[in-house]
């Protein structure tokens, strides 16, 4: 649901600014922006952002000072996405080293950024998961009045201290995480480890070396050894959440881990010894990918000794009046407002929505309700879901199958923006654009042609 999250674009360059802000709100988020690190820092002491993404070379306080700056004062509720214009991998090392969540060179395919985008809103939705399982009132998902979520927690139960490997499935926003916690809670190795790993959110060359630890040396910018996550469970439990998302090389040596309880650090021939339980999550259809070959099908039978699957929120309505008590309690005590109560026309439509995000989405939607509700205290659909029930039922219904065309259509769009501006700075000389924006002559060319690009317009 991206028009839940706010991107705060920091880059002192108007063009980019404005190209940025542009491709954000055609994928549906909603985007402010400010030209320097100092104006953002202002601005987030006004209105909390989900996502900064901030250039690297600015005037004044630079990219990485700003970025400690922010991991300082709101450390892993908001992430920051790092962009430039040199593809250093010293500087973007420099960045995750001080907490970027990764970093995007200006120059590549936007494609890229809006992936990493997703992979940073999953990073967030899943903390917010965890803050939800932290609260007082944390057994708000574990007392269901739900027969199916009463079942999985039988299930739970049945195989908390067995030693079968677990996979958890359903939608987005169902809460599989705390299920996987659960299994945790209950077993023999509670007292150990919980290591939870969102596969999504590594990049194919890091997740092997967050999984498996390397030694220093063993790769560019590997300045000291590291241990792995598989090490540091230490008889406990990982848990694998987006387990759809590994590649099948790194299927194959997790299953080799399997099978033989055992790892090599990346750069080393040393054997070392593991033990840990394995829970996996997924929201894709794996058994699918299997057939497509793009999921192994031994990998599949070796995670998936038990399937819980966890209900989708429109399933299990009868939960709904206490999810939303449990919300509207939740952000009082976040917001400092009191609550007085919920007027019928919203009680009606929180009621009867379909919530594609499930849980996740339930909770952003009081969560805004309850920031724009006025001084009565009372939550309106004028305060905060100002989106009719029809329009979000429609939306839900039409998403898979108007994504693929609306995301092709803002890709050129973007291009044709990103292209425009840059000539626009160089009078239309297409060589001057072409090193500006890290491309060939010819790229650039082709991509002119392409997109009906008249640039004689420009001199």
């Amino acid at each position: 649901m991206n028009q839940y999250l706010k991107i705060l674009v920091v880059d002192d360059e108007a063009d980019s600014r404005e190209t940025y802000k542009m491709l954000l709100e055609s994928q549906g988020y909603t985007a402010v922006a400010a030209s320097s690190a100092e104006e953002a820092l202002a601005f987030l002491e006004q209105e909390f952002c989900h996502i900064i993404l901030s250039d690297i070379m600015m005037p004044g306080m630079d990219g990485l000072a700003f970025l400690q700056e922010v991991k300082t004062r709101y450390q892993d509720r908001t992430e920051v996405i790092m962009t430039t214009g040199y593809g250093s991998i010293e500087t973007a090392v420099e960045a995750m080293k001080r907490g970027a969540f990764s970093y995007f060179v200006k120059s590549h395919n936007p494609d890229e950024l809006l992936l990493e985008l997703e992979k940073a809103a999953s990073r967030l939705e899943m903390a917010n998961m965890k803050s939800i399982r932290k609260e007082e009132s944390e057994k708000y998902l574990l007392g269901s009045k739900n027969p199916a979520m009463e079942e999985v927690w039988k299930l739970v139960d049945l195989v908390a201290n067995s030693s079968a490997n677990v996979l958890i499935t359903g939608e987005s926003g169902t809460g599989k995480e705390i299920v996987a916690e659960e299994i945790h809670r209950r077993c023999d190795r509670s007292d150990k480890p919980f290591i939870a790993i969102n596969c999504q959110q590594y990049p194919h060359e890091l997740i092997e070396s967050e999984l498996f630890g390397h030694e220093k040396g063993a790769y560019t910018g590997a300045v000291s050894r590291r241990i792995g996550k598989l090490e540091q469970a230490a008889g406990g439990t990982v848990f694998l959440d987006e387990i759809g998302d590994l590649s099948m090389d790194v299927q194959v040596m997790l299953l080799r881990v399997l099978e033989k309880k055992e790892i090599e650090r990346i750069g080393s021939n040393t054997v070392i010894p593991v033990d840990f339980r394995l829970v996996t999550a997924t929201n894709r259809p794996l058994e699918e990918m299997v057939r497509e070959k793009t999921f192994r099908q031994d990998f599949l039978y070796r995670i998936n000794t038990i399937e819980i699957k966890v209900p989708p929120l429109r399933q299990r309505r009868e939960d709904l009046p206490d999810f939303i008590r449990f919300f509207v309690h939740k952000y009082e005590k976040e917001t400092g407002k009191r609550i007085t109560g919920i007027d019928d026309a919203a009680k009606d439509w929180l009621l009867h929505q379909e919530y594609a995000g499930n849980i996740r989405e339930l909770k952003n939607i009081i969560e805004r309700m309850v920031i724009l509700s006025g001084s009565r205290g009372i939550l309106t659909m004028e305060g905060g879901a100002e989106t009719s029930a029809s329009a979000v039922l429609e939306e839900n219904r039409n998403a898979e199958t108007e994504s693929s065309l609306s995301y092709k259509e803002a890709r050129a769009n973007f291009d044709r923006q990103f292209i425009l501006d840059t000539l626009q700075t160089t009078n239309g000389n297409i060589t001057k654009a072409a090193e500006k924006m890290g491309l060939s002559r010819r790229q650039l060319f082709n991509k002119i042609v392409e997109l009906q690009i008249d640039v004689s317009t420009m001199k």
